[in-house]
């Protein structure tokens, strides 16, 4: 069984909202370890893929930390005025609200889709950082501004414009497109030197493959080791499941359970 604990910290753009998913009847001194989940891009803490894997890790004595971006869900902040740099920011601030609370936490980084990339941004950059988990996260951001321009070009022309996500009609300004362009992340994703675990679906709609193939791909030598010497990239297939794993029940236990098989060899 578990319990959950709405939170809330200080981010640099106001209060920012979480929800700390905890193990019953467990001391925190006795959980397994911390997980901090970063959501996708429009998305919130509360999505029904995010809130159940919380929750299954929960089961398994886990801590996990969800939260909101500045300007989502309940969090506070200007959507149109955030960026993959304030995402980043918002991240370290959970991180900082986790290690202040509980010893050794945050434990591993997991994240959905553009939760997923800043997860990957931050994995070098969170001392007490084991490992990153995505769930069918881009190897990139350049691909979203893209994606964004071609939805509507009044964001590049005029300066601002509206897209509808999810059902969600938000606005765009042309400062956001811009940070996803000016980023590097596969330069970072190369530099990680910790266990990675990622998660995605051959047939996902929204994040192609490719961009699985290419996170597993990208190690680099480190300190004159081999790639995947001193760390290990692992990639675990979702064949059929849809971008945001609502179409197979089995998705989420299997997922949960992997994690926590897999969290557990890094304790």
């Amino acid at each position: 069984m578990r319990k959950s604990q709405r939170v809330e910290f200080p981010g640099a753009r106001g209060t920012l909202a979480g929800i700390l998913e905890l193990p019953n009847h467990i001391a925190s001194e006795e959980i397994r370890g911390w997980f901090l989940f970063s959501h996708c891009f429009t998305c919130n803490k509360d999505l029904k893929a995010i809130v159940r894997v919380a929750r299954g890790l929960a089961d398994h004595g886990w801590g996990v930390l969800r939260y909101d971006f500045s300007g989502l869900g309940n969090s506070q902040g200007t959507f149109s005025q955030t960026n993959f740099s304030t995402n980043c920011e918002d991240l370290a601030a959970a991180a900082d609200f986790l290690a202040k609370n509980f010893q050794n936490a945050p434990s591993f980084l997991i994240g959905h889709s553009f939760g997923g990339a800043a997860s990957l941004a931050m994995a070098n950059e969170i001392p007490s950082c084991l490992g990153v988990i995505t769930l069918a996260a881009p190897s990139d951001t350049q691909h979203l501004a893209k994606l964004l321009l071609r939805m509507d070009p009044a964001i590049g022309t005029d300066g601002t414009g509206q897209v509808t996500i999810g059902g969600q009609t938000l606005r765009i300004d042309k400062q956001m497109v811009d940070n996803f362009l000016e980023q590097d992340l596969p330069s970072k994703v190369k530099r990680i030197d910790k266990p990675l675990l990622i998660f995605h679906s051959p047939a996902d709609e929204t994040v192609a493959y490719s961009h699985a193939l290419k996170l597993m791909n990208s190690a680099e030598a480190i300190d004159g080791q081999p790639p995947y010497g001193s760390s290990s990239r692992s990639l675990v297939s979702l064949p059929g499941s849809n971008h945001l794993l609502t179409n197979n029940d089995r998705d989420i236990p299997f997922i949960a359970g992997t994690i926590h098989a897999w969290a557990s060899r890094w304790i």
